[in-house]
């Protein structure tokens, strides 16, 4: 009896325990979120795949690194959220289901998808209400590395980790390993954690609205030259041995643009993930000597990262999921990659070791945006960071082997537009601006089903970086700076225009609908640099309801 008696004080003292101990972690957990945000800690994103899927968009916690956990927004309670694959050819469904307290949306980001399941409320859908869900349909026809992420609110959204990678494999296509980098920043102040997630939820307050609606992150300051990262100066389409040629026209200046005077402070990102994690938490990338290894780099955040792969030569194989014509092998160059912005990297492991792959920026916490490429079976530490060692970014404006393109800057086109980018102050404060004009008041391309568009982009911001993202389409780069793209033809459906910059593309009008334009600095898209690319020859019968608080941007 007395031996019985011991074994259940002992029993009931380790409950007391137990229950101690989860009541601390709890508390700690409750205090890296807003409350009444679930406390469940967020888990290691997982591999989907098709036909049929269920996201379910839901609040929780991450662990970004030793010592930051933060409140997110998740799909299936992980951020990134799961990694989506289908074969080339499938059709498949993707549920999803809204269990937040602010309604949601799905795009799929560079994603030839019928109109209709593109996701912008207010535009193809309205947005999916807490409680409710929607179901995205279409056919994986074209094989690449993309992504998926709200389009709802985005600007807070996606900061917050609503995306996930969207992967259509190619059964042509063989390599030993194939790893998705998802690249982002994070803002680690709890104040402004706490200021953005009141702002996202039903009665808070999107704070620096601009005249349309529209607002910033809260807290964002815009009175520094500071690009983040990776500088700003050495981003997206490295394209600068092409020399300087003519800037462009139709700007329409308003009296109140105020080019060269306002830039974007992004030092309040200070904490840079891949998949989710920094530093010592990023998962390494095991690869066997011999093996033909892919890598995909996807940009989900605001600011430009420029990526070097230690230890080997690599070919860039794709951009935004658009095939390159015969890459040569590089190495200890730098691949720029701006908001939005997918490349796909081969390699063959055949010099084994650990090697980073890291971000060479210079802002404070940029090198902890690395990753290791571990040799099975290898002790040796072959590699250290080199994040502050200047490296050239590939050229991609003569790198593969020319081939004949679809367009060229001399043919005839149905449509032409010059699309003019701008930031400047109104009475609200900041706006981004295309041709002088905030969104929802800018001018709309006008096309019809088959027309040839040309549109030149054209930086009048001396100080910001504009990556800009056509959806529904890819578009042919033609030139920079008056200067044709040689080598291979590049494709793609963001492009970074850096400050002074000029580009001309061009694309094929060949999928009917509404399709929106914007700048993926998302903070420049929620304060106006949206257009649209409009079909004159489509008719939606989707009328918005008022009551579902779409916002597009």
């Amino acid at each position: 009896m007395k031996k019985f008696l011991l074994i259940v004080i002992a029993v009931f003292a380790l409950l007391i325990i137990n229950a101690c101990s989860a009541s601390t972690e709890n508390k700690n957990a409750a205090s890296q979120q807003t409350a009444g945000s679930n406390s469940a800690a967020s888990k290691s994103p997982s591999i989907l795949r098709g036909p049929n899927i269920t996201l379910v968009a839901e609040k929780g916690t991450q662990k970004l690194s030793n010592g930051v956990t933060v409140p997110v927004w998740t799909f299936n309670g992980s951020t990134p959220g799961p990694e989506i694959r289908v074969k080339k050819g499938q059709k498949f469904r993707v549920t999803l289901k809204n269990e937040l307290s602010a309604p949601v949306s799905i795009h799929w980001h560079g994603y030839k998808v019928p109109n209709q399941m593109d996701g912008i409320p207010g535009v193809t859908q309205d947005a999916v209400a807490p409680g409710k869900s929607f179901t995205y349909e279409f056919v994986a026809s074209q094989a690449g590395t993309y992504w998926y992420h709200s389009h709802q609110d985005s600007v807070n959204q996606v900061d917050r980790g609503l995306y996930g990678a969207f992967i259509v494999e190619d059964p042509k296509e063989k390599f030993d390993k194939d790893y998705t980098l998802m690249l982002d920043e994070w803002v680690t102040d709890q104040n402004q954690i706490n200021s953005q997630v009141k702002a996202m939820t039903p009665g808070g307050q999107n704070k620096n609205s601009d005249s349309s609606g529209m607002g910033s992150m809260p807290g964002m300051d815009m009175g520094s030259s500071d690009q983040g990262s990776s500088g700003g100066g050495n981003s997206g389409m490295n394209m600068d041995n092409m020399g300087n040629g003519s800037s462009g026209s139709g700007d329409n200046n308003s009296n109140n643009m105020l080019p060269n005077m306002m830039a974007d402070n992004m030092s309040m990102y200070n904490l840079y993930t891949i998949n989710g994690k920094s530093g010592s938490l990023v998962k390494p990338l095991t690869v066997s000597t011999g093996d033909k290894v892919r890598l995909r780099f996807i940009n989900a955040g605001y600011l430009p990262h420029n990526i070097h792969i230690h230890g080997h030569s690599i070919k860039v194989i794709a951009t935004d999921g658009q095939p390159v014509n015969n890459p040569q092998a590089v190495k200890n160059q730098v691949i720029s990659i701006a908001p939005g912005e997918r490349y796909d990297v081969s390699f063959t492991a055949d010099n084994p070791g650990k090697w980073y792959i890291e971000d060479h920026g210079t802002a404070k916490g940029t090198n902890r945006m690395k990753a290791l490429i571990n040799y099975k079976g290898s002790t040796k530490s072959t590699d250290q960071p080199d994040a502050g060692t200047q490296l050239p970014a590939i050229n991609f404006a003569d790198y593969g082997t020319k081939t004949k393109p679809e367009f060229t800057l001399n043919q005839k086109y149905d449509v032409s537009y010059t699309m003019s980018l701008n930031a400047g102050m109104n009475n609200n404060g900041m706006i981004y601006t295309i041709n002088g004009k905030s969104f929802p008041n800018t001018d709309p391309i006008k096309v019809k089903t088959d027309d040839r568009v040309k549109v030149k982009l054209v930086s009048r911001d001396h100080m910001n970086n504009h990556p800009m993202h056509l959806h529904g389409h890819e578009f042919q780069v033609l030139s920079k700076n008056g200067k044709p793209v040689t080598g291979s033809p590049i494709y793609k459906d963001s492009l970074n225009v850096k400050p002074g910059e000029t580009y001309e593309v061009a694309f094929l009008a060949d999928n009917p609908g509404i399709w929106m334009f914007h700048c993926h600095d998302l903070h420049h898209a929620n304060a106006g640099m949206v257009t649209e690319v409009n079909y004159t020859d489509y008719h939606s019968d989707y009328v918005p309801k008022a009551s579902n608080n779409n916002k597009p941007e």
